[in-house]
């Protein structure tokens, strides 16, 4: 019986060797013939096409948020940009009459921000491209015929007139216009020959300003 039960033990052993043996050639005959198969991709996962695309309108957004980061900047720029004029043609009595077309130079600066306008003979000088407005005005006695002409560049664009009367003793007129110019147009006021104004500092006066930056 000692015998018996010496031999059961060894017999187990054997029987187990012999199952994971098994086991063991089963499983590699299985992944020879059959790999195991990939884990299918989850519902998040991109492609590489799509992530190509994404890229692509990242970089699109990125391009449109530099070009407005720039047109704020540019809009900056031209808001803090001002033009702007007014001065008074400065001496006491009569300006002319004379026997040709005579520059009006008004002496006396009220305002010149930007300095694009000249005391000294009277010119303003656009220092930009853009939309500008401008006005005349004049006193002058009525006796004598008063005509002034507004020029840009040597062409006419307004101007403003009174006839000579024995019955007015005062005649006061003006004018305005609304002018594109390109930096370095010129603009300025003629007095028409055979006429004249009063100059004062208050009375007959030029002025101009930037409205529009293009």
């Amino acid at each position: 019986m000692s015998q018996t039960l010496s031999v059961a033990p060894e017999m187990m052993v054997r029987s187990i060797y012999l199952l994971l043996f098994f086991c063991c050639v089963v499983s590699a005959g299985y992944y020879k013939e059959d790999p195991p198969p990939r884990p299918s991709c989850p519902q998040h996962c991109v492609s590489q096409s799509e992530f190509n695309e994404l890229h692509r309108k990242l970089d699109q957004l990125d391009a449109k948020l530099k070009d407005n980061i720039n047109c704020t900047e540019e809009l900056k720029r031209k808001a803090k940009i001002t033009v702007a004029f007014t001065a008074a043609v400065g001496r006491q009595g009569a300006i002319g009459p004379f026997k040709s077309d005579k520059f009006l130079v008004y002496r006396r600066v009220i305002t010149n921000i930007g300095h694009a306008y000249n005391p000294k003979n009277g010119i303003f000088t656009a220092p930009f491209a853009g939309v500008y407005y401008f006005a005349i005005f004049y006193h002058a006695g009525g006796e004598c015929e008063a005509m002034l002409y507004l020029y840009r560049n040597y062409r006419l664009m307004v101007m403003t007139s009174d006839h000579a009367t024995r019955h007015d003793t005062a005649d006061n007129g003006g004018n305005s216009v609304v002018l594109y110019l390109d930096k370095g147009d010129r603009v300025y006021v003629c007095l028409a020959a055979n006429t004249h104004v009063w100059g004062s500092f208050y009375h007959t006066t030029f002025t101009g300003f930037l409205v529009h930056l293009l």
